[in-house]
């Protein structure tokens, strides 16, 4: 068969790092197209409410070096998608930056597109009095509290912003984009190559975790496009993709297993075939994407809602271990008597418990008593002062407050970070978490230049 097109996405995340050799060797084989990821709600959204970016710019910049030396060296086209981590305008901006900086250090020339995903809260108001807005999985609509609140608000952009960028008059060499839905620039690169949708969409979805499909997992990996059917192989030698491997990263962060939903329609894995190619290759058939009668946008938007104080101690009286909900309980009391901010819900203090039920909560079944147990205190209040007064109050509940059966006259708890109590900044909270139907918008404005040397 001959390959429509090669597509290399060196790392599941820009900035989290990739083997750079096994990134040179790959590109000497021949690659058509590099896309790489920025961006996720993951971290849930701080990153949209406070502007913070998923990784520090020395990360960025470590990562993006090699990648625009090989679009310098290999002519090779770059495609980063997500920038920054929320796709905001600010954090593109701040990403252009970063990739001017590079060049401008490494003495070549570039043709940029730059893609923005930020959209204006009357958009959004007016999508609502239209109708136009479907409640999120809560069955909640957003208020128009809600969205006067909201600092951040962008919209995941699906294929047709990046293809009409490939597919334009004006030639580039990188693409620097808002929040897309993550397969969204893998698949716009295949289809403008001639792939079928499916096709398109299912390799973009494990393209875009990079290695995640491989065993072991991690780094990058390569995927060759035909009429019906791509291939997967992990950029660096000492892994393989296996059917089972491929097949189960299909199914990572979906709801069903089976049809998986997105901005232009629905992937459909029903019929799908995993084939080992040899040793460290799958070939994918049997991909089928369903139109959507109406394209749907994704919206993320998120607001400030207090600031943070936390401390962290651990607890190896088995004594203690055997009563601590007691114990908690009686700080929390403690602390409402002296703090009604507590008590009335404006400030909020939680505790986990490490080593117990701090990951599964209430859901958690395992019933062994743990030797000894982390505890994390969580304040948030409307300031900083205050979540750091209660934080440290609570650490000094748990730390001394006494309880049955106690022998050791001493601190309850093992202190290992000194400040003690420490303040950790805003804390924000998704205001808009919906999907509105995107027939008629232009939502999603390019910007075109030449960076770098003359």
């Amino acid at each position: 068969m001959t390959p429509l097109t090669r597509i290399l996405t060196p790392t599941g995340m820009l900035g989290y790092g990739f083997p750079e050799q096994d990134f040179w060797d790959c590109l000497e084989h021949g690659v058509d197209a590099i896309v790489v990821d920025s961006g996720s709600t993951d971290p849930g959204p701080y990153l949209l409410g406070t502007g913070a970016t998923l990784v520090p710019d020395a990360a960025y910049l470590r990562d993006l070096r090699p990648l625009l030396q090989a679009v310098h060296r290999y002519r090779v086209p770059l495609i980063i998608s997500s920038a920054g981590g929320a796709g905001t305008n600010a954090q593109v901006d701040s990403m252009v930056e970063l990739v001017k900086a590079i060049v401008a250090e490494e003495g070549f020339q570039l043709r940029l597109a730059v893609i923005y995903a930020d959209i204006g809260k009357d958009v959004l108001t007016q999508r609502l009095a239209d109708n136009q807005v479907a409640a999120n999985v809560r069955g909640e609509m957003p208020t128009p509290g809600d969205i006067d609140a909201t600092v951040a608000l962008v919209a995941q952009m699906g294929a047709d912003p990046f293809t009409t960028v490939i597919t334009g008059d004006e030639p580039f060499d990188v693409i620097i984009a808002g929040r897309a839905y993550d397969p969204a620039p893998h698949a716009a690169w295949s289809m403008s190559r001639g792939g079928q949708p499916g096709i398109a969409w299912h390799s973009g979805k494990i393209l875009e975790c990079g290695g995640a499909c491989a065993e072991p997992k991690g780094g990058g990996v390569l995927a060759t496009l035909y009429e019906d059917a791509f291939e997967l192989t992990p950029m660096s030698p000492n892994q393989a993709c296996t059917p089972l491997s491929v097949a189960a990263h299909t199914l990572y962060e979906k709801s069903r297993p089976d049809l998986l939903p997105g901005p232009d329609g629905v992937l459909d894995v029903r019929d799908c075939r995993y084939t080992a190619v040899d040793e460290r290759t799958v070939r994918v058939t049997g991909s089928r994407h369903i139109d959507a009668e109406q394209p749907s946008l994704k919206l993320e938007g998120a607001k400030v809602v207090g600031e943070r104080a936390v401390f962290i101690g651990g607890v190896r009286d088995p004594i203690l271990i055997g009563q601590l909900d007691t114990l908690l309980a009686k700080v929390k009391s403690y602390l409402g008597a002296m703090h009604p901010e507590l008590v009335s819900g404006e400030a909020r203090l939680s505790f986990h418990v490490y080593g117990r039920d701090a990951v599964m909560g209430d859901l958690e079944t395992a019933t062994q008593i743990p030797h000894e147990v982390g505890i994390l205190g969580e304040v948030t209040a409307p300031t900083a002062e205050l979540a750091k007064t209660i934080c440290t109050l609570a650490r000094i509940g748990v730390l001394h407050l006494p309880y049955p059966g106690q022998l050791a006259t001493a601190g309850n708890l093992a202190l290992p970070l000194n400040p003690m109590d420490n303040s950790i900044g805003p804390v924000s909270q998704f205001s808009v978490y919906h999907v509105m139907q995107a027939r008629g918008l232009d939502l999603f404005p390019v910007t075109r230049s030449t960076i770098g040397a003359s």
